[in-house]
């Protein structure tokens, strides 16, 4: 047993990482408290919290001071305009100090144990893991459960099955991550410069660029509990005057440039058709022509898919 009278070594000082909280807010007043008291509620006590409201027209910025005098530690951001979820992170991450970091939308929640399962993940795993992400229950404005974005089908296999690893493939392929779940590490963030501010959203962006060098690790827990409302983000996908698309395309564009290899290639070949499909579904011509055409740049496009590419060229009204 070590004498009490001995130093303790310098790994144990650094022992307890601190993890940055960016809660980013725009008109969530209906699930706000939820959302904070969820931090408040946190089992891991070295956090440092960052509230940014980014120009909200309801009741939020006013909860937002409560909270921030409720807990002096908290750091207010109070954005004068709205500036959109890429800039507004990046105007609080530039100025934290947190090893680790969570994108926070205040209209989700954290459970209890989420900061220190996450952290312990972290912890053991090589240092190349630049993200951490988990399952998340689903749950509607009234905070009733939907579900799990993971889900056991019949033989027991989680669906969308996770993924770890260098997973830049399976980023290209196919949606399974639940962006609320993610942890970043600093260094992983900090190495892509921050969120890409010319997009509309920020996470199939993160993903493609983030897997090209660093892993990505499941934690099989349920950490998380996302909303689904009508005025969440992916509710607003594909609809007339989406916003997201033309950064989808941008996106999609780095990722041609990022790929290299013949079955990366086809993993994004795969990615762009199903945006195809669902461009010239709502009826976006001038985008499905786009997409087209990067189909075509990856090798792969298929003979369904060059009658697509010519349906694109059709007034789609």
């Amino acid at each position: 047993m070590p004498n009490s009278s001995s130093p303790i070594p310098h790994s144990s000082l650094n022992a307890a990482p601190v993890v940055t909280i960016v809660a980013l807010c725009h008109n969530h007043a209906p699930f706000l408290r939820e959302a904070l008291d969820s931090i408040r509620a946190q089992t891991y006590p070295h956090l440092e919290v960052w509230l940014v409201d980014d120009a909200s027209t309801d009741d939020s910025p006013e909860i937002l001071r409560e909270y921030a005098a409720q807990n002096p530690a908290w750091h207010l951001l109070l954005l004068p305009e709205n500036m959109g979820n890429c800039r507004a992170f990046n105007t609080a991450f530039v100025q934290s100090k947190g090893e680790f970091v969570i994108d926070f939308a205040t209209d989700d929640v954290l459970l209890p144990a989420r900061v220190a399962q996450q952290v312990a993940q972290f912890q053991a795993a090589a240092p190349e893991v630049g993200v951490v992400y988990s399952n998340c229950e689903l749950i509607d404005e009234a905070s009733h459960s939907l579900g799990l974005h993971h889900r056991p089908d019949g033989p027991g296999q989680l669906q969308p099955a996770p993924a770890s690893g260098w997973v830049f493939a399976e980023v290209l392929r196919r949606y399974f991550i639940s962006t609320p779940t993610m942890m970043m590490r600093r260094a992983c963030l900090e190495s892509l410069g921050g969120y890409d501010e010319t997009l509309a959203y920020e996470d199939f962006d993160f993903w493609v660029r983030a897997s090209r060098d660093w892993q990505f690790l499941y934690l099989d827990e349920v950490t998380t509990r996302k909303r689904k409302h009508p005025r969440s983000m992916s509710a607003k996908a594909y609809q007339r005057h989406d916003p997201y698309l033309a950064s989808t395309m941008r996106v999609c564009d780095k990722a041609l440039d990022l790929a290299r290899t013949y079955a990366e290639r086809a993993a994004l070949a795969t990615r762009l058709r199903w945006e195809l499909r669902k461009a010239l579904r709502h009826r976006h011509a001038a985008q499905g022509r786009a997409l087209y055409a990067l189909l075509r740049q990856t090798g792969h496009a298929t003979t369904l898919d060059h009658l697509l590419g010519q349906l694109a060229r059709l007034p789609l009204g």
